[in-house]
C-alpha cells in the first residue's frame, strides 16, 4: 500500500497533466481566435472608420468647392454689377458734362443778350429822357411865346385904346 500512495498521486499528476495540457493547448486556441476576431474587429472597425474620414473628407472637399464656386459667382455678380454702374456712372457724367457745356455756352449767350438789351435800354431811356426833355423845352418856349403873344396883344391893346383916347 505503500505504493499505492506514489503510484495513484502520480497516475494522477499525470492525468492532471494532460487534461491541464489538452485544456491550455485548447485555452490558447480560443485566445488566438479570439484575438484574430478582435483584430479583424478593429481592422473592419478602423476601415470603416477610414472609409467615413474619406467620406467625410470627400463632403468636406464637395463643400467646399460648392462654396469657393458660389464665392467665385457671387464675386462675378458683384463685379458685373460694379462694371454696369461704373458704365452707368460714365455715361451719366458725359450726359451731364455736355449738358453744362451747353448750359454754359446758353448762359454765355444770355448775358451777352442781357448786356445788348441793358444797353438798348439805356439808349432808349436816354433818347426817352432827351425827348421829354425837348417836349419840356417846346413847352416852355411855347408858354412863353404865348405869354410874349399876351404881352404884345395887352401892349397893343394899350397903345391902341390910348391912341384912341387921345383924338
Amino acid at each position: 500500500m505503500n505504493r499505492f500512495y506514489i503510484i495513484v498521486p502520480v497516475v494522477l499528476l499525470g492525468l492532471f497533466g494532460g487534461v491541464y495540457w489538452q485544456h491550455t493547448q485548447e485555452a490558447e486556441k480560443q485566445a488566438r481566435e479570439k484575438a484574430v476576431a478582435v483584430a479583424q474587429a478593429k481592422a473592419a472597425e478602423e476601415a470603416k472608420k477610414a472609409a467615413a474620414d474619406r467620406q467625410s473628407r470627400e463632403d468636406t472637399d464637395k463643400r467646399a468647392a460648392a462654396r469657393l464656386a458660389e464665392d467665385k459667382k457671387k464675386e462675378a455678380e458683384k463685379r458685373a454689377k460694379w462694371d454696369a454702374d461704373s458704365a452707368h456712372i460714365a455715361e451719366d457724367t458725359a450726359r451731364y458734362t455736355s449738358q453744362a457745356d451747353e448750359s454754359s455756352k446758353q448762359v454765355t449767350a444770355l448775358e451777352k443778350q442781357l448786356a445788348d438789351l441793358r444797353a438798348s435800354k439805356k439808349t432808349l431811356n436816354e433818347e426817352a429822357f432827351s425827348a421829354a426833355h425837348d417836349v419840356e423845352a417846346l413847352l416852355i418856349q411855347r408858354r412863353s411865346a404865348e405869354m410874349e403873344i399876351q404881352r404884345t396883344t395887352e401892349m397893343v391893346a394899350h397903345k391902341a385904346a390910348g391912341v384912341a383916347a387921345a383924338p
